[in-house]
């Protein structure tokens, strides 16, 4: 007849989670992303509409604006793909770079200022949308934002879930 006697062996630690980290981090530094450019642009008179059309535009150009919908909902699954891609790419270099696990706070801080960058002076420039235009909301938005709003949810997130 089988015992049954519990197992009272330690339950083995859980492995890394990159799909949680992943998309734990994208979905953090989307919302904390998006919420400030909703409040920082309100000031100059954009809606959360005609961000996320803007968003669009990096694709579709000034088109986009004429759109409707379509193009504000692309903007927004846009942006939550771009974050989302952040995190994974955050998340694959800290296999090899621990130091991004074991420093996630002067790491992820960094690494938000690289995302700026990257999209203002790469990503940017090189779409319909031609390079961007700086004013105090982009300067709250990106310098200030990017590292505390982008790269640290990455960096805690990638942590959290690394084994």
């Amino acid at each position: 007849m089988p015992s049954s006697a519990p197992d009272l062996r330690p339950a083995a630690p859980p492995g890394p989670r990159p799909f949680a980290a992943i998309l734990l981090g994208g979905l953090l530094a989307g919302i904390g992303d998006i919420t400030q450019a909703f409040v920082a642009f309100s000031f100059y008179g954009a809606t959360p509409y005609r961000i996320l059309q803007r968003i669009a535009g990096g694709i579709f150009g000034a088109r986009s604006s004429q759109m409707g919908w379509r193009s504000a909902a692309l903007g927004l699954i846009l942006h939550f793909t771009i974050a989302c891609t952040a995190a994974a790419v955050y998340w694959l270099a800290s296999r090899k770079l621990r130091v991004l696990l074991a420093h996630p706070f002067v790491c992820g801080l960094l690494f938000g200022e690289f995302v700026f960058l990257f999209m203002y002076f790469v990503v940017l420039p090189l779409s319909p949308l031609g390079p961007a235009r700086f004013t105090l909301a982009t300067y709250l938005t990106g310098p200030i934002g990017h590292p505390l709003l982008v790269g640290l949810p990455i960096a805690l997130s990638a942590r959290r879930f690394s084994a």
